[in-house]
């Protein structure tokens, strides 16, 4: 039996290091069924975050379909998505360099089908009866004002231009054709709507000459949020909607709206990228599906004539990207031992074939952190989830009585969800000693409507109560050191982070990573898709700029007292690099500890390999400053403003 060593929390040697993380991982996105073949992107921060289309062939081969140097990926609505479809074995995408859209014929080179212009393309479907393709198009070159969002039609012989199909609202997402190529369904909503506040769902006749028409709504209002429609094989029109406070499955059927499987959880999610998907058809009479109850997402098989539902048993916790056909589902599965993976289910052998790891990397179990879910009491009485991440390694124990520090980990959105599926950069943590706390605040989704809607009005407040209550809670039960208590986020996280710095006094130094410091400023300069997203989550703008000047913490800096280190993409539209400099400045003015690691070429979100591991081992390094613990390994040290003089006040 090995001895265990005796090391202080913090100061653990683990193989999960920066550089495994980077050089071993990818990231998964959409999936494309292709008759036999199964199509998936991943993203490579090896190669810059480049995004490349991965083909699966029926006797296991994969390949890689995507020519250097050709980038996968829309930035339609900033954050993308549905960048490609496969059509008997042809591809059509969208190149991120100059996002024109692109055609591929098996074994040929890709070739441009939209000229040279300030548009972009998402959620492409191919209307192969009239030789063409149907998208969302994004139109940026209007000068000053927004770009114009439309349903369009490209050809794909290069004879045909573009058309619009639908036009007149502020967004559109998911345009299908019938099974029989005679109606259009399509989403669409409004300013300051998110598709996760109020979505309409319409169908539309497809005319001789291609054109649209009789437009009808079929559900949604401001109110009502729809996600996924579908087709089913014999032609009617399934999606989800929230109309009873979950995301369920209905479907339109002889003009009538009629639900298909009622239940308390949920079976969406907040549509941030296009083409994303929890359901297929099997066949006519079967959906193949993926909910969540609680933050743990579910594998499932649907019986549409009587709506009976029947768990798939699995080990994966986390699913996403779900596609199905005859015979078999496809899927994006992880799990907190598991990392996340494209999984191919033959629904008639039962058996689970993984056809892509997104990591390499293999670690032994004793240096894995399993999470437990916990509920805790907030503010108002109220309940918030989180998972609760305990150091783990098992070379290594703590000196008898020390307790952890806590990371409390803040996901981006807000209205979006934490994951449960294996995320090497939390053990990146865990096994070096600290304790993390992935929260599920209020205005998290996967816990219905009335919980996502707890942030309207309420962003930087109820958010940041969960957090620190979330934190409270920990150290209270005696599990965390409540002397080191930190926060960590990223884009909203990150602004969660700063209000939780600066107007509470619970944490004693927290981690920004391209966070959101002036919420006027993002008001002002944020992009169309999230240009009245604040509307909802701290009020109209500029009519309460009152609000917004509250709850930025820019305005605030006098009340900071704690070290704080920012991390920020030099090319971020998202949230500008100026929000992150001012801060930077205000700190070092007051005198506070603070570090800034600024990224060339980075965007918003971290795609690139050596930004990836410079961002973390910085992190560990201010942490072992900050909280004074020594590292097992040598790391990069970095600029930290103040130390001493804040170290040496013993504040």
């Amino acid at each position: 039996m090995n001895m265990l060593r005796v090391r202080p929390y913090g100061a653990w040697a683990s193989p999960i290091t920066s550089e495994l993380i980077v050089s071993e991982t990818v990231s998964l996105g959409q999936i494309v069924l292709d008759g036999t073949y199964i199509y998936w992107s991943e993203s490579r921060p090896a190669d810059a975050g480049r995004n490349v289309i991965v083909r699966w062939s029926p006797d296991g081969k994969t390949d890689d379909v995507t020519p250097k140097p050709f980038n996968v990926r829309t930035r339609v609505h900033e954050y993308g998505g549905g960048a490609y479809i496969v059509s008997d074995g042809t591809i059509y995408f969208s190149n991120f360099a100059d996002q024109r859209l692109y055609q591929q014929p098996p074994a040929l080179e890709p070739q441009p089908l939209t000229g040279e212009t300030a548009r972009r393309y998402a959620d492409t479907v191919v209307d192969t009866d009239r030789n063409r393709l149907i998208c969302v198009r994004e139109d940026h070159s209007f000068g000053e004002g927004e770009p114009v969002n439309t349903i369009v039609t490209v050809g794909v012989n290069h004879e045909q231009e573009e058309r619009v199909l639908v036009s007149g609202n502020d967004f559109y997402a998911t345009p299908r054709i019938s099974p029989d190529g005679s109606y259009l369904a399509w989403l669409t909503w409004n300013h300051p709507n998110l598709p996760w506040d109020g979505t309409e769902l319409w169908v539309g006749e497809i005319q001789a000459d291609g054109s649209v028409e009789k437009p009808q709504k079929v559900a949604g209002d401001v109110n009502e949020s729809i996600f996924q429609p579908e087709w089913s094989p014999d032609g009617v029109l399934y999606f989800i909607s929230d109309r009873t406070e979950w995301w369920n499955l209905y479907r339109y059927h002889q003009n009538q709206v009629e639900p298909v499987c009622p239940r308390e959880f949920e079976f969406g999610r907040p549509q941030w990228l296009f083409s994303m998907s929890t359901y297929g058809f099997e066949s006519t009479d079967q959906i193949i599906c993926a909910y969540t109850s609680k933050g743990t997402w579910f594998l499932a098989s649907l019986d549409c004539s009587t709506g009976e539902l029947n768990e798939i048993a699995t080990t994966y916790t986390e699913i996403w990207n779900l596609r199905a056909s005859p015979g078999q589902v496809v899927f994006c599965g992880g799990s907190p031992t598991q990392t996340p993976s494209i999984v191919r289910l033959n629904l008639k052998t039962s058996q689970f074939q993984t056809l892509r790891l997104a990591s390499d990397l293999t670690v032994d179990e004793g240096y894995l952190s399993i999470p437990e879910v916990i509920e805790f009491p907030t503010e108002n009485g109220k309940t918030s989830h989180a998972f609760f991440y305990p150091p783990r390694n098992c070379d290594y124990q703590p000196p008898d009585g020390e307790r952890p520090p806590l990371l409390v980990k803040i996901h981006g959105g807000p209205t979006a969800a934490t994951s449960t599926a294996l995320a090497w950069e939390i053990q990146y943590w865990t096994s070096r000693g600290f304790a993390m706390l992935d929260v599920n605040y209020g205005g998290s989704s996967g816990y219905g409507r009335t919980y996502r809607q707890r942030l309207e009005g309420q962003w930087g407040i109820v958010d940041v109560d969960d957090c620190a209550n979330g934190a409270r809670y920990l150290a209270e039960q005696g599990r965390v050191d409540d002397k080191r208590l930190a926060i960590r986020g990223s884009s909203a996280g990150g602004y969660t982070t700063l209000c939780a710095l600066t107007f509470r006094n619970i944490f004693k130094a927290g981690a920004s990573y391209y966070g959101i410091s002036d919420l006027e400023a993002l008001a002002k300069e944020t992009h169309k898709f999230e240009a009245r997203y604040l509307d909802r989550l701290v009020g109209p703008y500029p009519e309460r700029q009152d609000i917004y000047r509250q709850r930025s913490p820019i305005h605030f800096t006098d009340l900071l007292s704690c070290p704080l280190i920012l991390f920020q993409g030099l090319e971020d539209e998202v949230v500008p690099p100026n929000q992150a400099e001012m801060m930077v400045a205000a700190l070092q003015a007051k005198g506070l500890t603070v570090a800034y690691v600024p990224f060339e070429g980075e965007q918003h979100g971290f795609r690139q390999a050596e930004t990836i591991k410079r961002a973390l081992d910085s992190e560990l390094y201010f942490y072992s400053r900050v909280f004074g613990f020594e590292l097992a390994e040598a790391v990069e040290p970095i600029e930290i403003h103040n130390l001493e003089e804040k170290l040496g006040t013993g504040d």
